[in-house]
């Protein structure tokens, strides 16, 4: 019986003493590149990928370039529509990476001032304001290029739209103003 009791002592001992180990859910990006960013974030913001930046819009009714021109037939663009939507992507993924290519080596920048361990107050507000500008600039290449294609599309070609990404609810499609069919 003593020994039970020895037994019992020594393992409540042991399990109160016992440290939990948590593993980060960054382990294993300490030897990415640029820490902030994955690869495919990186790739992404170098060839003006869209990685959900236009959200905003495209939840909202107003059709985002690259997704149009994939359902072009479905939509029975006009050859004039796919015209203007192909030089609203061109134009779009050329503006996005002109500001993303500048964020990834900002990115760059503010790991390497970490790693180096010269990071300060001030270069920690300067490196985070020019990253910051050069977000809103690839964001709005992305939603600026939502709110001209509207301007192309039907408002029929918006409701179809959003019906066959998915989202189509029992609410009508918002119209949009400055739309030549829409009366605005």
């Amino acid at each position: 019986m003593k020994l039970v009791a020895v037994l019992v002592a020594l393992s409540a001992s042991l399990t109160c003493h016992a440290e939990v180990v948590t593993v980060s859910s960054y382990a294993g990006q300490e030897s990415r590149d640029v820490k902030a960013l994955s690869p495919e974030d990186v790739q992404a913001y170098l060839s003006g990928k869209g990685m959900g930046l236009a959200k905003a819009a495209e939840l909202n009714g107003y059709p985002g370039p690259s997704h149009v021109l994939t359902l072009s037939a479905q939509l029975g663009l006009t050859p004039e529509q796919k015209k203007q939507t192909e030089a609203l992507f061109a134009s779009m993924e050329a503006n996005a990476i002109s500001a993303g290519a500048p964020l990834v080596e900002e990115e760059r920048k503010l790991d390497r001032l970490f790693a180096t361990r010269s990071i300060t107050p001030e270069l920690l507000t300067s490196a985070l304001e020019r990253i910051a500008q050069l977000q809103a600039k690839v964001r709005a290449a992305h939603l600026e290029a939502h709110l001209a294609q509207v301007r192309i599309l039907s408002p029929e070609q918006v409701a179809l739209y959003m019906q066959l990404r998915g989202y189509s609810s029992d609410e009508p499609t918002p119209r949009h103003p400055h739309h030549p069919n829409s009366g605005g």
